[in-house]
């Protein structure tokens, strides 16, 4: 009766807190079903901490919770009977345990139609598991073991703004039109460390930022951004391009702020269209630069630059063959120029 009273007149306290979304029946109830092996903190009663536990199993998951972070453990599977009741949960964070796509057992995420956020980094999954709720927003799966996205896995998912699946085993053949349908809100997807060696086919044209570091692409299609018209962020550090495989004006979308190359074999600089604002060049094969070749049409010296010139102000060419002074006519061109690393 004491411990009854004690929890009452805590809640008593911060019930201005509680109050928007919860009544003091369901947060004492709640805090009388948190398992025994987690934290269920009375100033944040809809979350369940159960991470760096040492679990190889999940808990009973008491109904009400939103927020399940059950990180750092050795959990393999993902039980449907210990979250049968969590079927309010938001947020579930399953990083760093080791969880087999077998181990993620039928229907678990079936009564979860408001998860918004799915964290499963650093787990042993070989393929991204399915069904998924349609309430989704953020998917990540990084440093995996998946090597394959079956095919009509995302469709429906038309809340998924975020998808990373960088550090897996991804080929070509998994990355396909067919594999990413669905993906109709689509902002970010991360697909760096991975075994690709050919620009990703089917991308929604809601992408706004693309991750390709670490893999083994060689050339870029012609025109593959066209049907990009929102695309920002470009990172395609440590490839293989060659500027054989690079269009000179691929990257002549008005769209693209900022573009990243590094540690590739490129011997040209590509042309650099005029809303570039950040551009990575850095640890390639090139031996010269000149404005005269990299200068976007729109550049007129006679019109304020801030207005219809080139937004060009960060650019690294270290680590090439290039040798300084810098050429005049990059700066002239170039003129909101902030930082030139050489």
């Amino acid at each position: 009766m004491k411990v009854r009273l004690c929890i009452i007149l805590n809640l008593i306290l911060i019930g201005s807190v509680f109050s928007q979304d919860m009544s003091y029946e369901e947060i004492l109830a709640q805090l009388q079903a948190c398992p025994k092996e987690c934290r269920c903190p009375q100033d944040f009663p809809r979350a369940v901490y159960c991470d760096s536990k040492g679990l190889t199993a999940i808990p009973t998951i008491p109904p009400h919770t939103w927020y399940l972070y059950l990180q750092n453990n050795n959990i393999e599977v993902l039980s449907a009977e210990a979250l049968r009741n969590a079927t309010q949960l938001r947020w579930l964070n399953l990083n760093r345990n080791k969880i087999t796509s077998t181990g993620v057992e039928q229907g678990v995420f079936s009564t979860m139609v408001r998860l918004a956020h799915l964290y499963m980094d650093d787990n042993v999954l070989s393929s991204v598991p399915s069904p998924l709720p349609s309430s989704l927003e953020h998917l990540r799966l990084s440093r995996n073991r998946i090597s394959k996205i079956p095919a009509g896995i995302f469709s429906g998912l038309n809340k998924l703004n975020l998808l990373d699946l960088q550090s897996n085993k991804l080929m070509d053949d998994a990355v396909t039109e067919v594999s990413l349908k669905g993906l109709n809100s689509l902002v970010q997807i991360n697909l760096a460390k991975n075994q690709l060696t050919a620009m990703p086919i089917g991308l929604p044209p809601t992408t706004t930022q693309l991750f390709l570091d670490g893999n083994n692409i060689e050339k870029i299609p012609e025109g593959y951004f066209k049907g990009l018209p929102k695309m920002s962020f470009i990172r395609l550090n440590y490839n293989k391009l060659a500027s054989s495989g690079v269009p000179n004006d691929v990257f002549n979308v008005s769209s693209i702020l900022d573009l990243q190359l590094s540690h590739n074999q490129l011997t040209e600089v590509p042309l650099i269209p005029s809303g570039l604002e950040h551009l990575y060049l850095d640890h390639n094969k090139i031996s010269t630069v000149s404005g005269s070749g990299v200068c976007p049409d729109s550049a007129n010296s006679s019109e304020d630059p801030n207005e219809s010139g080139p937004h060009l102000r960060y650019l690294r060419l270290d680590g090439n063959e290039i040798k300084p002074p810098i050429p005049s006519d990059i700066l002239s061109c170039f003129r909101l120029l902030t930082s030139i690393i050489i």
